[in-house]
């Protein structure tokens, strides 16, 4: 069977029913949440598993973040994109595609079947998040060290125009490297966008290895507070931890919020976990195999 085809019967298999609600947040109760990133993984190794590339180990460090943040806080409306009361999500980390179009599949979007279509000639599920090939991406994104300015721009309007409206951010740890960054981030603060959240994803590794050897970013935590952030440091992959810090994040006011997530790369995978060779590389059948038995189990 190729690729594709298997693909595409694995991701028919919705092994935990996710329900599509009509509009977010859900409010999902614990259990639940877990079961959602559960099938965001299982999304994420299979759709690349079906393409033969892409991003899976910074995807699944994000995972746990996103699948909180996207079920219990994200006011969202898969039946209207461009809803005006939304909130904004930029992926300045725009590679971990695996887990964005997996968000949108699971929360109704479209149909969770294209995902077996990523990064196909002529899919709208490209390598990169593209606003020209889908309605519901509000910036296309992958450049490195952008994302954050984006956001940065989309938090001062709202401001501006008196609107409640949030505004959230992914951001990786190698990214970082990039000084636009942290123009970003002196400016966000400056300008007191505490409408503004940014998911630092500190996994601690990038494609060439680990973030301290290329080129060094700690301490990241005292670098955010100097800046005038609000910063709050949890486990990227505890549930309670990710739903207090967000909390936390819209209850803070006169300043944005960065959340650092500490993650491991390719978590939930055994063979993929603080394996930099997994920032881009996609499993083989076999792998798939050990990959969805280690997901469903949650280890």
């Amino acid at each position: 069977m190729k690729r594709r085809e298997l693909g595409l019967e694995l991701l028919m298999d919705n092994l935990y029913n996710i329900k599509a609600y009509p509009e977010y947040p859900a409010k999902l109760e614990k259990e639940e949440v877990k079961r959602f990133c559960q099938q965001i993984r299982r999304d994420i190794v299979v759709s690349t598993f079906s393409a033969g590339s892409g991003h899976p180990g910074g995807s699944l460090s994000a995972a746990d973040m996103f699948g909180v943040l996207w079920s219990n806080f994200l006011k969202h409306k898969p039946s209207d994109p461009f809803w005006d009361g939304r909130d904004h999500v930029i992926y300045s980390k725009g590679h971990v595609t695996p887990l964005i179009y997996s968000l949108y599949a699971e929360t109704g979007y479209y149909n969770r079947s294209l995902l077996s279509t990523f990064r196909e000639f002529g899919s709208p599920l490209q390598g990169h998040p593209a606003n020209s090939k889908l309605d519901c991406i509000e910036v296309s994104s992958g450049s490195l060290g952008q994302g954050l300015s984006i956001a940065a721009g989309i938090a001062m309007g709202l401001k501006q125009d008196g609107k409640p409206n949030q505004v959230y951010a992914l951001c990786g740890d190698g990214e970082s490297q990039e000084g636009q960054i942290w123009e970003a981030i002196m400016s966000s603060a400056h300008f007191h966008l505490d409408n503004l959240t940014l998911f630092f994803d500190y996994n601690n590794l990038e494609i060439d290895g680990f973030v301290e050897d290329i080129m060094g970013i700690a301490p990241i935590e005292d670098k955010f507070k100097s800046f005038n952030w609000h910063t709050i440091v949890i486990d990227a992959h505890n549930i309670d931890e990710i739903n207090n810090g967000i909390q936390t994040a819209l209850s803070n006011t006169d300043r944005p919020t960065v959340i650092i997530g500490r993650s491991i790369k390719g978590k939930g995978v055994s063979y993929m976990e603080n394996q930099a060779g997994w920032h881009g590389r996609a499993p083989n059948e076999e792998e798939l195999k050990i990959a969805l038995e280690d997901i469903n189990r949650g280890i």
